[in-house]
């Protein structure tokens, strides 16, 4: 009998399912996916539990400098990675 074995979920799919777990926005959680995917995108595709604090701010100072986004679309670019590390990657970042 063949045994089959089950991928986790892959990251963006743990995101989603932790923010559906602390019961966030449809509108939440369709922001934050996508700020998890530019982010990612904005690393060359690596991995967040590869990267930590030093490429966070990289990323932040990016969106503040070159694409010159308010501070309220920062804030929920931060949010977002922060919620990525500390819910579903259980990393705390400084």
């Amino acid at each position: 009998m063949e045994t089959i074995t089950q991928k986790p979920p892959k990251l963006l799919e743990q995101l989603r399912v932790a923010l559906r777990a602390h019961h966030y926005s449809i509108r939440t959680e369709h922001a934050y996916l996508d700020w998890a995917r530019r982010f990612i995108l904005f690393h060359g595709k690596r991995h967040p539990k590869d990267m930590g604090p030093s490429e966070v701010g990289p990323c932040l100072s990016h969106l503040a400098v070159d694409r010159s986004v308010a501070p309220s679309t920062q804030n929920q670019a931060k949010s977002a990675i922060l919620f990525l590390y500390m819910r579903v990657l259980k990393i705390d970042l400084p």
